[in-house]
């Protein structure tokens, strides 16, 4: 039997929510009085406030106070136009911070670079200030359309955030820069429009991929006189996206030389490990880093927080932790009662959604013009919805917001005193990103971390030195994935014939793929070039995003109206028949999901209970790549077949978390070809451990769960981006056998660098399961919120032991990265 750990979109990431009636303190709160207008509450007494309580102050584990920074100035580049630096001051921004004008003057000599500074430092000024000053020497050209820049944010929140920032610096300036979003939402008779007379267009890598690239024909005067590409928050195309992102950039670049012109990147990031060689990996071209931050900071009081046990029992009869939903809802619930305004960030779509409806609920019993002032953000949502919810924020109508990480990235939301954390967002460059979001205007701020029911949360809030003492990860990402770079060869091909002397813009791996394509009939090559054959389009053979498919539509039976979208990668677990579905505050059920139409039927219903999916998962070693001996064990690292079929979905009590059935479903299996980091251990080492036949299931089911738990330690992923199976006899290496494996078509990486610091990734594993207070094993050490056998079979002690075992062979001198 094999026990699995799927990636996302296989489980929903909220595990059911099980709280005890609430005893929090919205009484404390009718005594607070909301700050009056100009006055920001110190970050300290906010916390001293959020503390009091009936055993509020011992679920904080750890607080981390980090002074004020004073800021250094410089002094624009000459080569800045005097109307650009006036319409700066103008803005009340007399003098430049020294990063700034550092970046400013390599984008002005043509090179290359990438600012990686603190939240909130200016970076968009870095990058604008050069860009517009050249857009306008281009305006004065006296013949064709002048000089050109575009602007790439990996969300469309982010982009008309910036294009409402570069409407108010431009104002002065006249018509010579003429800013324009070009996304999926913008209307077809504004695109001719954008394409003939916008010299600074904002948008996204999706629509370069789909949009731009595959028509740039019409934008040939656009290309031609392309000077800059500014690529904002950089640090998150990593993984598969961040590979796919790499390509459609060689893609830009080949066709810009097509058209006579090579743009320079400016690249702005989250202060990140190695950003020159992760921004040069992305672009593919040598890139200057800055990483000295001038900027001024205020305080920030960073508080670590464990919701506390509860009376209930789960899964296995575990103990449960009251849920980082129902914890994080009640923060931000007493946060806006004191009139601190307040950004709960949580990992998935619902989780946005019920931390809203439940402060919003609450709210209403202390002021009833309170819970319209509370909304969740998320994807999916219509872009009606989403920029009504955007301009309410940037007013203050709003007082506090649920939201996904659709509101981590560079969104200038100033005017924020607190940001609340639902959960270890799964890297500590997001976890600085997301905490980035409050005092944006150099005062102090409040930052909570609500640790979720997690190996990885509980193993972080009781070691603060692994978030605070720690530098933030390193990007990854592999342009060379054969899975991604395939369907951009065809791409490109179709844009323009590949040519030899192009194989060696998209990488070494390109030459061996090339007769492959060839051989699938995808390209045929005719002279000195390949060209695509097809009637479709090739720009479709792929979705970035790594969805695997088109958006599953959700829509209301009874009316025919648009609801919103899930990602095809989560429909079997999150739209099947009879799921309870989220949106807006409103519950639904769906009726029915059509995978052939992409579209899933729903009616408004209010059940008193939440949907989890269960499923089976089996795995096939295709290649091993590298082995090593770990005494008689074997650590490997390979490529792995992994087929999975949801099967049925429990249904849960909403307060308790109780099962109150099971329905089976009747879904497709769904085949993924990735690779895999996994370990085998002998009869030997077992007797060894004292680990018993009949305990060996469990023990290593119960090291596959905290390992995956802990695995985002080591590498720069999430926990939902990785999966996992153990076996006690699998077929191909005919021993007991832990797999982890990347959560995406070719690889991400992950699991190779699990291979490479498997030493210290299985010691923190083991060192997580023997700290935990709990006896048998729990959420907080080897449970999983998306275990598809639910939980079951778990043994705690026995994983202790075989994982001891397991150390005790590891090579003294493990294997390094290449």
């Amino acid at each position: 039997m094999a026990f699995n750990h799927l990636p996302a979109g296989v489980h929903d990431a909220l595990s059911p929510l099980s709280v005890r009636p609430v005893t929090h303190s919205v009484s404390m709160a009718h005594n607070q009085i909301p700050r009056q207008a100009g006055i920001r509450p110190s970050p300290r007494a906010v916390l001293g406030r959020l503390s009091t309580g009936a055993g509020r102050g011992t679920r904080i584990t750890h607080t981390e106070h980090l002074p004020p920074r004073p800021g250094t100035h410089a002094q624009w580049p000459s080569a800045i136009r005097p109307e650009v630096i006036d319409a700066i001051r103008a803005a009340g921004i007399e003098r430049p911070w020294a990063h700034q004008a550092r970046t400013a003057e390599h984008a002005l000599r043509g090179e290359s670079v990438v600012v990686a500074t603190g939240t909130a430092s200016g970076k968009s000024l870095a990058y604008l200030a050069p860009v517009l000053s050249t857009l306008l020497d281009g305006a004065e050209e006296p013949s064709g359309r002048g000089t050109t820049a575009l602007y790439l944010s990996p969300t469309k929140a982010l982009a008309a955030d910036q294009r409402r920032a570069v409407a108010g610096l431009t104002a002065p300036l006249g018509t010579g820069v003429r800013a324009a979003v070009y996304d999926g939402d913008t209307p077809v008779e504004e695109r001719e429009w954008v394409r003939q007379y916008a010299n600074y267009v904002l948008t996204n890598p999706d629509m370069l991929h789909r949009g731009i690239l595959p028509g740039h024909p019409r934008w040939s005067s656009f290309l031609r006189a392309l000077r800059y590409v500014v690529i904002d928050e950089c640090h998150t195309y990593r993984g598969v996206f961040g590979s796919h992102v790499a390509q459609v950039l060689r893609r830009l670049r080949r066709v810009c030389a097509r058209y006579g012109s090579s743009p320079v990147f400016l690249l702005a990031s989250a202060t990140a490990s190695d950003p020159a060689v992760a921004a040069g990996r992305l672009t593919g071209v040598p890139v200057v880093e800055i990483t000295e931050d001038g900027s001024p900071r205020g305080e920030v009081v960073f508080a670590l927080w464990e919701p506390p046990l509860t009376e209930l029992h789960g899964e296995q009869g575990a103990p449960v932790r009251r849920t980082a939903t129902a914890e994080s809802a009640d923060l931000l619930t007493d946060l806006a009662v004191q009139g601190v305004r307040t950004v709960t960030f949580v990992r998935s779509r619902r989780g946005a959604e019920l931390i809203a409806l439940i402060a919003q609920e609450r709210l209403a019993e202390v002021d009833r013009s309170l819970p319209g002032r509370i909304a969740a953000y998320r994807g999916g949502y219509l872009p009606e919805e989403r920029r009504a919810l955007e301009r309410a924020l940037h007013s203050g109508e709003l007082l506090g917001l649920a939201a996904t990480t659709a509101l981590e990235l560079g969104m200038d939301i100033a005017g924020l005193d607190a940001v609340v954390v639902a959960g270890y967002p799964g890297t500590r460059a997001s976890l600085w990103q997301q905490a980035g979001r409050a005092g944006r205007t150099g005062e102090g701020a409040l930052a909570i971390l609500v640790a979720r029911d997690d190996p990885l949360d509980t193993y972080l809030v009781h070691h603060p030195d692994a978030l605070f003492r720690q530098p933030v990860e390193s990007t990854v990402l592999d342009p060379d994935n054969p899975y991604v770079l395939a369907p951009h060869l065809c791409a490109a091909a179709a844009e323009l014939p590949l040519t030899e002397p192009d194989l060696e813009l998209f990488g070494p791996a390109t030459t061996e793929l090339m007769p492959q394509l060839e051989q699938r009939k995808l390209l045929r090559r005719r002279a000195t070039a390949w060209h695509w054959t097809r009637r479709e389009r090739a720009a479709d053979l792929t979705d970035i995003r790594g969805a695997g498919g088109s958006p599953v539509q959700v829509v209301e039976a009874a009316t025919g109206r648009l609801l919103g979208t899930v990602d095809a990668a989560a429909a079997h677990t999150t739209v099947h028949e009879g799921a309870v579905h989220l949106h807006q505050g409103r519950s639904y059920l769906v009726r029915q999901l059509d995978l052939d139409d992409s579209v899933a039927l729903v009616e408004e219903a209010s059940p008193p209970y939440s949907t989890t999916a269960r499923d089976t998962t089996a795995i096939s070693i295709l290649e091993t790549t590298t082995e090593i001996p770990w005494g008689d064990a074997r650590l490997c690292f390979g490529s792995v077949e992994v087929t999975n079929q949801v099967v049925s979905f429990l249904r849960r009590k909403l307060i308790t978390g109780e099962v109150l059935g099971e329905s089976k479903l009747d879904l497709p299996p769904r085949t993924l070809r990735t690779r895999a980091v996994w370990w085998t251990v002998t009869e030997d080492q077992l007797e060894e451990a004292r680990v018993h036949p009949r305990a060996l299931g469990g023990a290593l089911h119960a090291a596959e769960h905290a390992s995956i738990g802990i695995l985002p330690l080591f590498a720069t992923c999430d926990r939902w981006d990785i999966g996992g199976v153990s076996i006690p006899l699998h077929p191909d290496t005919l021993l007991p056998t832990v797999f982890v494996y990347d959560g995406h078509p070719g690889g991400a990486g992950f699991a190779e660098r699990a291979f490479h610091t498997a030493a210290r990734w299985l010691a923190a594993t083991r060192e997580a399961i023997a700290a935990c207070e709990c006896e048998a094993g729990c959420p907080s050490c080897i449970q999983s919120p998306k275990c598809g056998n639910g939980n079951d079979p778990l043994d705690k002690k026995a994983a202790i032991r075989l994982l001891t075992t397991l150390l005790a062979g590891a090579p003294e001198h493990p294997p390094t990265a290449e």
